[in-house]
């Protein structure tokens, strides 16, 4: 191996989901779904060193992760005993999706951990191993593993990549943090939503099934999502509890966003947003 060889850095995007229909539970409680997911050009990045002394060393931008349980750590524990590997890494993670926001950011840095480690490690693990491998950490880190927006059914793992138009997204996350499991094992959540083909999204045929639920247990959305509605129609991505909407050009989504006020008061004081554009593949797909 190379000294070029021997750091790696790679991006980790967020994503959104353009809908999100809950067809049904499994009886290992995970449920059905169907969704599509659009990768951004905004997320974070991380920084794999090679370790001679087989450790895993952790550092983060965001001193609540740095311990042994964040999924970036289990990613790379799991992935050096599939892999059997000697080696070990030093990985930092400059961290920028906000955790509970529904924008994917824990399975993207697991995701980027095992295709970035797979390749420093000269391990010899298919994408579809690694995603396989990563399933068992989230549903969504199939997605990032493979590197493209794509139509997603299953519990998120059976993927069919699409090629989405370009738009330019703004994104707003309340100063709320939204648990997925919360949501998915709360009585009132909708499960029973009827299998939809593409081209009803592409009719407007769609929602997200657990943004009515979140709206209703998380005052801040519901404000975010109204203040947002009055520009573009506006969604929820996952289970909150980011909200979105989509723009052709990217002035139009800069405008909007520079109308959210500096100081705001209510249920969305410390609400922060973004402007992100739409991208079909992420650098991971390229390795």
């Amino acid at each position: 191996m190379t000294n070029a060889d021997t750091t790696i850095t790679l991006p980790a995007p967020a994503k959104l989901n353009l809908f999100l229909h809950i067809t049904g539970r499994r009886s290992d409680g995970y449920h059905e779904l169907q969704t599509l997911f659009q990768l951004l050009d905004h997320g974070d990045s991380l920084r794999f060193s090679w370790r001679d002394d087989g450790q895993l060393r952790f550092t983060c931008t965001d001193s609540s992760l740095n311990n042994a349980d964040n999924l970036v750590m289990q990613a790379a524990t799991q992935l050096q005993q599939a892999l059997q590997c000697p080696a070990g890494a030093d990985i930092h993670l400059d961290k920028r999706i906000p955790a509970g926001a529904g924008l994917g950011g824990g399975s993207s840095d697991a995701a980027t951990t095992l295709v970035a480690l797979n390749r420093l490690w000269q391990g010899r693990l298919t994408r579809d191993q690694l995603a396989r491998l990563g399933l068992s950490l989230g549903a969504d880190v199939p997605v990032f593993v493979m590197g493209q927006s794509a139509w997603a059914e299953g519990i998120g793992e059976k993927l069919a990549p699409m090629l989405l138009a370009e738009q330019f997204f703004v994104v707003l996350t309340p100063a709320c943090h939204v648990t997925t499991a919360t949501i998915f094992s709360h009585q009132q959540l909708t499960r029973d939503s009827t299998p939809i083909k593409m081209c009803a999204f592409l009719a407007g045929q769609s929602r997200n099934d657990c943004e009515a639920l979140v709206r209703k247990l998380y005052p801040a959305v519901d404000a975010a999502l109204t203040w947002l509605s009055g520009f573009a129609p506006a969604r929820m991505t996952g289970t909150g509890s980011s909200v979105f909407a989509a723009f052709s050009e990217e002035a139009q989504a800069r405008a909007v966003l520079a109308q959210l006020p500096a100081e705001i008061s209510g249920p969305l004081a410390g609400i922060k947003g973004f402007v992100a554009r739409g991208i079909n593949r992420s650098a991971l797909s390229e390795l």
